[in-house]
């Protein structure tokens, strides 16, 4: 299972799932800019209040990472 903590307004989200979707990886985006429950969700797993933060099948990725990414996909 693949989470994508993102904002509306944030250029390395996009990229992130724009990055997942040409890997045809399923995804859940969580807005944390409208959804404080996927907000405080986020703070609690990361510890960061930047965005985007991924969780690959528990693997806490902060930013828009293609290697690690690629590396908690294929665990």
């Amino acid at each position: 299972m693949v989470k994508v903590y993102s904002t509306n307004s944030c250029p390395w989200c996009v990229k992130a799932k724009s990055y997942l979707k040409s890997q045809n990886i399923d995804f859940e985006d969580l807005n944390v800019q409208d959804d404080m429950n996927a907000r405080q969700e986020m703070i609690d797993k990361s510890k960061q209040m930047g965005v985007p933060v991924l969780d690959v099948n528990g693997t806490i990725i902060i930013g828009f990472d293609k290697r690690a990414i690629d590396s908690a996909l294929n665990k």
